[in-house]
């Protein structure tokens, strides 16, 4: 019988593989600043469709390509940190983004040739529970492994949606596995049959209707009076900010922002608002805190700390007006605060310029900061990505403070992306968060997550609020993740001996 012309096309086209890349290449829509919060289950569902009946080799592809695209589209501002502003030639910033794509790439490989080797090949317990439970626990590790890095983490995409009241509950974990289990039910409406659909249908119509129930209960409430704020963005340029003859000129403008603000309950600057070292700035830094004494104010500000005993150097919050504090900042962003490299890959970064003295983390296990009267959950930059390490501020912590350098992105999707990170922090502990940029996004965050003012980007500009410091629990603030992703490891062990007792 002679072969059809569309019989030839399909036998020509890896459709599995494009409908990989494309379900990838979407994925990164779902987050900020699109904010197409339901690609979040349409792309993972799109890939369970492109796993469905493939070997495990095939299966391990197909994920890989499909992580490859979602984090080459979705963090593509790596070329710009590393090559724009750290100054690495663009085929080094080149090699260590596609580096990165890979590397993630490697854990939707990891899940696809799990999935076709040990889940059941259709059903409910494939598609509700064993796929949506690996994806999650395949997230979990992402997010702590090797440094971790979870950015893209499905539970990010719903700070929008009604399916973000669940993030007190289950934290941005909880929330990818609520968005994976709904991609789940997406497959099982369209490929199983009637029965199975309604309960698919059942899923879905359950999830959201958990979502708005959970919407009406609040987990925390007022600890005390308002408090007034102020959070100063400099809008320095990266590519100056550095420059020894940007040291005066920084002060200046600092100072000239912060004028009008004297006598607000507290005060923040940005991180490393200063270009230069602690030590260095003994002066100037006392007479900030004579003078917020005077006014009545808390100064809190970043700046890099050299410690003589130890010759390292930290990325440091210190505040001032008050009871002295200093935080030294914990998680550290690989390549650009310290190099994971062999010493002989130093060396040639110091034949070619690049920064390479690494940045040392501060002590694990810090207790809150207490500024203006109110005990605080601080966090430097990147470091507000990893929310499991926030728990240790918890139930102390009666407000959340992050202060960024954005201006490592450029002009980029990476701001607004690090804006959403900040805002499920606020929703998972029920806090309201001050958060303040060296060039944007500055912004007031509610404790359902809800952005209250923000700034410009790229201009000076300063965001005053009135926040409220809140005490209490939520569950997931009581768990963190573990439990989490001890459950969706048994559930993965039992979708698994689900296919071993069928012999299929």
């Amino acid at each position: 019988m002679p072969e059809r012309p569309q019989d030839g096309i399909r036998s020509r086209l890896p459709l599995g593989e494009l409908g990989a890349l494309l379900a990838g290449l979407v994925l990164p829509l779902a987050f900020a600043p699109w904010g197409w919060w339901a690609l979040a289950l349409l792309s993972p569902a799109l890939l369970f469709l492109c796993w469905r009946g493939a070997p495990p080799g095939r299966a391990a592809w197909r994920g890989f390509l499909y992580g490859f695209a979602a984090f080459l589209s979705g963090t593509w501002w790596t070329f710009v940190s590393v090559h724009e502003f750290g100054q690495a030639p663009a085929v080094l910033a080149g090699f260590l983004t596609l580096a990165l794509a890979a590397a993630m790439a490697a854990y939707y490989a990891l899940l696809g040739w799990a999935a076709a080797r040990w889940l059941p090949a259709a059903g409910m317990t494939r598609w509700l529970l064993g796929l949506p439970a690996a994806w999650v626990l395949l997230e979990w590790l992402r997010g702590w492994f090797l440094s971790g890095f979870p950015w893209l983490s499905l539970g990010y995409s719903q700070t929008d949606s009604v399916l973000g009241a669940l993030a007190p509950l289950g934290g941005v974990y909880g929330l990818s596995w609520v968005a994976a289990l709904g991609a789940g039910a997406l497959v099982t409406l369209a490929v199983e049959d009637l029965r199975r659909r309604a309960v698919a249908a059942a899923v879905l119509f359950a999830l959201f209707a958990a979502a708005a129930a959970a919407d009406r209960q609040a987990w925390t409430e007022p600890a005390g009076p308002p408090l007034r704020a102020a959070m100063i963005q400099g809008a320095v340029g990266q590519d100056e900010k550095w420059l020894e003859t940007q040291l005066e000129p920084t002060r200046e403008l600092y100072l000239g922002l912060t004028e009008p603000y004297w006598g607000i309950e507290l005060l923040i600057w940005p991180e490393a608002a200063l270009p230069t070292l602690l030590h260095e700035e003994l002066d100037f830094l006392a007479e900030l805190d004579e003078r917020a004494r005077a006014a009545g104010s808390e100064l809190l500000m970043g700046i890099l700390q050299w410690d003589r005993r130890s010759g390292q150097y930290y990325n440091t919050l210190v505040s001032l007006g008050g009871e002295p504090e200093i935080y030294r900042k914990r998680q550290l962003v690989p390549f650009g605060e310290y190099f994971p490299v062999p010493d002989f890959v130093r060396q040639v970064m110091r034949m070619m310029s690049l920064p390479y003295s690494d940045i040392a983390p501060g002590p694990p296990d810090p207790g809150p900061m207490t500024l203006a009267g109110v005990p605080v959950a601080p966090t430097i930059c990147y470091e507000d990505a990893f929310g499991a390490q926030q728990r240790v501020f918890f139930p102390a912590a009666e407000l959340l403070v992050n202060v960024s350098n954005d201006a490592w992105f450029g002009d980029t999707v990476a701001p607004h992306q690090h804006l959403q990170i900040a805002r499920l922090r606020a929703m998972e502990t029920g806090r309201w968060m001050l958060r303040a940029t060296n060039n944007g996004i500055t912004a007031v965050i509610d404790p359902r997550g809800r952005l209250v003012q923000r700034s410009r980007q790229f201009v000076p500009e300063v965001v005053v609020a009135e926040v409220v410091p809140m005490r209490g629990v939520t569950p997931w603030l009581r768990l963190g993740d573990l439990p989490l992703a001890a459950a969706a490891a048994l559930l993965c062990l039992l979708a698994a001996l689900r296919r071993y007792r069928a012999g299929r």
